[in-house]
């Protein structure tokens, strides 16, 4: 109520989103992504549009309170901003881009990463439906912001203002958060990594193991045995959650890894193609060059222009904590 009268939707939502972005303001001192006294909880701050960054996304839930950003997944691309939240349920490579934000209104984003086991926890202890085996949907969405979800994460950052209230309060706080998740327009899309049987489930060990090995080569058929499935199957649902191919999920951990190589100034070119599994430096520089628009040598010099005065680890820190 204000003022007797009840206070529309549309604009509880509006002054929530901004009361979200003042918290995350007040704890992002600088640029990047900020670590909390909530081991699962960063604030992201960006006062300039950025370049695309490329790395793993693994399991988060991000709202942007302030600003706007895109992601891009294999060929999708996804734009979101205060009016939205983005989710990933399951590793995935993917390039992450800050397309508005400025000193006067800085980009400003709530981070929260979470493990598959913590889903599977809530929908056994709720009355929340489990989907039933079948069909896989996108590991990666976006939907539209609640007043509930934003309640449960002003709640939950407002702890860093009370350390001593966070092993307490904490876990029940991100367990609403994942409830509200789970309880929204497309929680079935979350729901499925924590359902036995189902598709998104069982190619998850698929998914760990190309990204633990990915330097070796690919064996479908024991990729297929892993997921108990046979190779067109798994084929069919690991581009339905991941919107690619195995080989081409593991071409692009390859060329992530090897760009972060450079970065870090740890291998050359032709170093840093070996070690991510290429036989081949001008095969490797050719796919370098599709994906990140230039061949090794002109993306750094690319990247170091536009940087000027950094270092390449500071690059790195700055490319790998923004998405």
């Amino acid at each position: 109520m204000e003022g007797g009268e009840i206070v529309p939707e549309t604009t509880n939502l509006v002054q929530k989103q901004k009361e979200l972005a003042e918290l995350i303001d007040r704890f992002s001192s600088g640029e990047g992504a900020h670590a909390t006294d909530i081991p699962s909880l960063f604030c992201l701050r960006s006062s300039k549009v950025t370049e695309p960054i490329y790395r793993v996304h693994e399991p988060a839930l991000c709202i942007v309170a302030q600003g706007k950003k895109e992601v891009m997944l294999a060929e999708e691309r996804y734009q979101y901003g205060p009016a939205d939240y983005l989710v990933v349920s399951v590793d995935l490579p993917v390039s992450g881009q800050i397309i508005e934000a400025s000193a006067e209104v800085p980009y400003l984003c709530f981070r929260l990463d979470f493990k598959p086991g913590q889903i599977v926890e809530l929908l056994d202890e709720s009355e929340l439906r489990a989907v039933q085996p079948g069909e896989s949907e996108r590991g990666l969405f976006i939907s539209q912001t609640s007043t509930s979800l934003l309640d449960a994460a002003i709640r939950l950052i407002r702890l860093l203002e009370t350390p001593e209230d966070i092993n307490a309060l904490a876990p029940m706080y991100t367990r609403e958060i994942l409830y509200r998740i789970l309880k929204g327009q497309q929680g079935e899309m979350l729901k499925q990594i924590a359902v036995e049987g189902s598709g998104a489930y069982r190619i998850k060990d698929v998914i760990k193991q190309i990204k633990e090995n990915y330097a070796q080569p690919l064996r479908i058929e024991e990729l297929a045995e892993l997921a108990n499935m046979s190779p067109s199957s798994l084929h069919r649902h690991f581009k339905e959650v991941t919107a690619m191919s195995p080989l081409q999920y593991q071409k692009r951990i390859r060329l992530q890894e090897a760009r972060r190589m450079l970065l870090a100034e740890t291998a050359d070119a032709a170093e840093a193609a070996f070690q991510v599994g290429y036989d081949s430096p001008s095969h490797f520089s050719r796919e370098y060059a599709k994906m990140f628009g230039l061949p090794p040598i002109a993306d750094m010099k690319r990247l170091r222009d536009s940087v000027a005065g950094y270092t390449g680890r500071e690059m790195l820190e700055s490319a790998t904590s923004m998405i």
